[in-house]
Formats: C-alpha cells, structure tokens, sequence
C-alpha cells in the first residue's frame, strides 16, 4: 500500500495557510456528507442519526490528517500521518463490504466526496489569499490524497468479499454434506442458517461426473449446493442438490442435464434430500441408463428399482414362479418364459404377442397350450397371475 503522494516533499502550507483550513474542516465535512447523501442513494439511510455525525467525523479526521500531511515541518517523516489514514480507509472498505453495500457505492461516495471538499476548501484558499499556482497544486494533492484513500478501501472492499465468500463456501459445502448424510432437521436448519441459505420446497439430488459438475452447477438455481465426492462407491462422481426441480420444473432440469451424464432423482421435501440421494444411487449401481445422451430420470425406472429392491427375495420369487418349467429342455423353456411374459403384459392378445415377438400367431397358440397343461388352473388364479407378472418383469 503507497504511503507517499505525489510531489509532497516540494510543497510545504505555511501555519498560517492550514490555520484557516483546519478550522473549517467542521463546515467542509458537513458539506461533504450532505453532498454523498443527497448523489448516492445507497448512503441516504446509512448516515441518518448517529452515523451521519460518526462518518461525519471520520471525513474531518482524514482531512485533518491530509493538512498534516501538507504542512509536516522540513525533514519529518511523509509516510507517517498518511499511514493510519489509509489503515482506516482499509478497514472502511472491509465494513462496507459487510454491510452489503457494492463497491460502486463506495466508488461514488468517493468521488463526491473529492469534489465537495476540494471546492469547499478552495472557497477557503482563494479567500485566505493564497496564489492561483498554489491552490493549482493543492488541488492535485488534493484529489492524489482521495485516490489513496479509495483505493485502500477498493482493497479493504475485495479481501472482505474474498473472505467472506470464502466462509460461505465452505458453510454451503457442510450444508450439502449435512443433507446428503440424512442429519436430524435441527442440525440442517441451523447449518443453513449459518450458510445464509433460504431453504426451497423441495431438492433434487443429481449426480455428475466430477469433470462436468461446476459447469452443470452453473446452469442451475444458484441455490444449488454441491458435495464434490457423491460417496466411496461412486468414484469421480459429484453431488448436486437441486432447488425446487418438481413438477413442471423437472422438464426442465432434465433437459439441462442433457449430454452431461447425469443421474436425477425424485423431488423430496428438502430436509429429505437424502431419500432423492439414495434412489439415484441405487440406479447408477444397477446400470440403468437413458437413451442417447438424455440424463436417466429415476422415475423413469420404479418398476426395476422395486422388484430389485431384495435381490434374494425376487430370486425365490422366480423360482417359485417357474417350477412348472422345470423339466422342459432350457431352450423351450426359454420360449415358453419369453411367450408368458408377452401374454400376461397383452393381457393375452394373441396378434400382439405374436408381433411383439416376431412369431406366427398359431405359434403363440401352441406355447400357450403348453402353458396351460404346465401351469394348470393357475393361468386363471389371479394371485397367481400377479405372482407371474412380478417375476417376469424384468426377466
């Protein structure tokens, strides 16, 4: 941070010059402040009451500190009353950052302030008699010494809004992390709380391959939070939490996620996220996929996630559902397990199962009257029908 100004060595106010200065400062201040309210929208409610006459003082202060500058007796150190002067401009942009007010604010705050005060201070010099070349210098020192001053606040302003995006990062990263684990709603509310984070109605858990998630995460709600490893079992894949992606938004996510790899489960109320999670991975761990590059919506595959929801149990099911087959030779019965399964999803329309299967009619009509010796009244049993379509749902 510069603590010298340009040319300040060469200029020198006598006691006499400043005296009248210094007493004005008061006015100049006043003026000042009145002039950055009135130009600067964002400042009009910030300097009412008692913080109006605070900044009121701290713009004294700095001209104050300005005509010590400029007036320091031969020899002294320059550096020395600029120093606190620049720490406190500093530390001005540090807290306008947190206050929430842009940089542009600031910036225009500055500017005014530039203007008023060189104008009220020259009505000062022109009538204390000083020269025109003199006053002509004192200008540019003038507004040399404001520009130091806003650019300290200009890099008090960015460090506060790199820490303490930095912070907030780091707080979203725990809340998704808080989510995806399931935590009790208390810890979850207050870590949203601590990320400033509104919560939706709902999240979507999607899962990207790592390479492909902060491009997707950009093109979603910003609320969008992010956990960088979706889990030991699924390498090189990120979580995304999706806002508010039910109903007619969901298209929408989905048609986002084209081309990108991407696994979308179901909308759930967003202390719930979890539940979203756990579906999506269950149908990355089967395998299923989309067609082409579309993203594989879970929803599209409830039928496979439930009868593969205990693997055992479907197997005994199977099994159960097949004994009649079980002395046919393995390639009939393969026929015959393929003709059932047609039959019992076309409600048996003998022309469909036939053209699903891309054989004669009458062969559908000879498997089927092996079928039924096999499998006896049971064809007419609908527990049993029910028992065969679950089996054969995925066969």
């Amino acid at each position: 941070m510069d603590e010298t100004l340009p040319d300040v060595r060469d200029f020198r106010l006598s006691a006499e010059l400043v005296a009248p200065l210094r007493k004005g400062l008061p006015d100049v201040a006043v003026q000042t402040i009145t002039a950055i309210t009135a130009e600067v929208p964002a400042y009009k409610k910030a300097f009412a009451g008692e913080m109006g006459a605070k900044i009121e003082k701290a713009v004294q202060a700095a001209l104050n500190t300005f005509l010590n500058l400029v007036s320091r007796a031969p020899g002294s150190d320059s550096r020395s009353p600029l120093a606190p002067a620049l720490q406190a401009a500093y530390a001005l942009g540090r807290g306008e950052a947190r206050s929430g007010r842009s940089l542009d604010a600031l910036l225009a705050a500055y500017r005014v302030g530039a203007r008023v005060s060189w104008r009220e201070l020259a009505a000062i010099s022109v009538a204390a008699g000083q020269p025109a070349p003199t006053i002509a210098h004192f200008a540019e020192l003038v507004f040399a010494y404001i520009d130091e001053l806003s650019a300290a606040s200009v890099s008090g302003h960015a460090d506060e809004l790199a820490k303490s995006g930095r912070a907030r990062r780091r707080h979203l990263e725990l809340l998704a992390q808080t989510l995806a684990a399931g935590e009790p709603a208390h810890v979850a509310t207050a870590a949203a709380e601590r990320a400033e984070w509104a919560p939706p109605q709902t999240l979507t858990a999607v899962l990207v391959p790592e390479r492909a998630a902060r491009p997707v995460a950009d093109l979603l709600d910003p609320r969008t939070l992010q956990v960088a490893e979706a889990g030991p079992d699924l390498p090189e894949t990120s979580l995304l939490l999706v806002p508010d992606a039910h109903g007619p938004s969901r298209a929408h996510l989905l048609r986002l996620l084209t081309g990108r790899g991407a696994i979308a489960g179901p909308a759930r109320p967003w202390l719930r996220v979890r539940e979203s999670l756990a579906r999506a991975v269950r149908v990355s761990r089967l395998g299923l996929g989309g067609s082409g590059t579309a993203a594989v919506d879970t929803e599209d595959h409830l039928l496979t996630l439930v009868v593969t929801a205990d693997c055992e149990a479907l197997a005994d099911l199977r099994e159960r559902a097949l004994a009649p087959l079980a002395e046919e030779r393995e390639a009939t019965a393969a026929k015959l397990v393929e003709t059932l399964r047609s039959w019992l999803l076309h409600q048996g329309r003998r022309e469909d199962v036939a053209a699903e299967l891309f054989v004669h009619p009458q062969t559908v009509r000879y498997r089927m009257s092996r079928l039924r010796e096999l499998y006896g009244d049971r064809l007419r049993d609908p527990q049993w029908l029910l028992l065969l379509t679950v089996a054969l749902a995925e066969a």
